[in-house]
């Protein structure tokens, strides 16, 4: 009877997440179109931390419970799949195309979060000094990325002033219902992803798989659900920029928010493994990411398909470890 309810809540979960996923996408976007507000943005703070809402709300209760390797797991698991599996996805249904300068400031500030989160790592626990600081560095990071954004703005509006004014009007009934879908959204996200772990998890659990590679598999796709079906929704939209903003604001709030919060909460004791084996992993893939768009700006099918294989490659050795 447990397996059966755990089937049944993979399911549901499953259901919500996509929902929660196609509702998050359009009421972003629309809120991006009525105000002026670039998709990058929009994708890092609205779409970015309502998809790492998941993450959140599973890290605290594995720390508060007694699993930290499950905390940290979930987190560089997430982070690893958002790269590999989520846009090489992506990139197989419609190239995904960095056309926007500023995604080369957040691919860097991803890079750096990642490499103090190895930092952090090595020394083999995260107290709440230290999650006190991941938690100022993002909110560094979020008043530089409004003010830059503000500033984009500022220089824009004289030229476009009075198409802007047009649109404004032509607008204004539909905002209501996208700040509807967006808060819909996150609820069936938040509730998907639970539903989804929690049968996810009883099931690996049945079969004796240590909370470590749960962690960095089961739980981290699980919550990465969110990503994944926003990221599939926007590529089916040729929405690029929100495909790429999703992954590196869920990368960066995953480790500076969601890290830092559950230290402040439950200080971690953090697993070797961690700090020689997935830390380090997580770290080189984001600043492979960084390197390639830097170099090529596109992701083709050619390179999704690479990165899809090597996220596979990743599974089958926590599958055999």
């Amino acid at each position: 009877m447990p397996i059966v309810w755990d089937i049944a809540s993979l399911v549901a979960g499953a259901i919500l997440l996509f929902g929660g996923g196609e509702f998050l996408v359009r009421g972003s976007v629309a809120i991006a179109t009525r105000y002026g507000i670039s998709k990058l943005v929009v994708g890092l703070v609205i779409v970015g931390f309502g998809t790492s809402a998941p993450e959140l709300l599973v890290s605290v209760q594995a720390a508060l419970s007694g699993s930290p390797d499950i905390s940290v797991g979930n987190v560089v698991g997430s982070n690893i799949a958002n790269v590999l599996l989520i846009v090489g996805a992506a990139g197989l249904i419609a190239p995904v195309v960095n056309s926007d300068p500023a995604i080369r400031r957040d691919l860097i500030m991803m890079v750096v979060a990642s490499l103090i989160a190895v930092v952090l790592f090595l020394t083999g626990n995260i107290g709440r000094l230290a999650g006190a600081g991941l938690l100022a560095v993002l909110a560094v990071y979020l008043f530089t990325t409004y003010a830059l954004e503000q500033k984009r703005r500022r220089r824009a509006k004289g030229s476009d002033r009075a198409d802007a004014d047009g649109d404004d009007d032509e607008e204004s009934p539909a905002l209501l219902p996208a700040l509807l879908r967006v808060v819909a959204g996150i609820v069936m996200l938040v509730v998907g992803a639970r539903l989804m772990v929690t049968g996810a998890v009883g099931i690996a659990r049945d079969f004796g798989v240590s909370e470590a590679v749960i962690g960095v598999t089961v739980v981290a796709i699980g919550t990465s659900l969110p990503e994944l079906a926003t990221a599939l929704i926007a590529g089916w939209k040729r929405q690029s920029q929100v495909v790429l903003a999703n992954v590196v604001g869920s990368n960066i709030f995953n480790i500076l928010s969601i890290l830092g919060a559950t230290a402040v909460i439950a200080p971690i004791t953090v697993s070797g493994r961690f700090a020689i084996w997935d830390g380090p992993i997580m770290a080189a893939i984001a600043v492979a990411m960084l390197v390639y768009l830097f170099a090529f700006r596109t992701i083709g099918r050619p390179m999704a398909a690479v990165m899809l294989v090597a996220y596979a490659g990743y599974i089958a050795v926590q599958a055999g470890l």
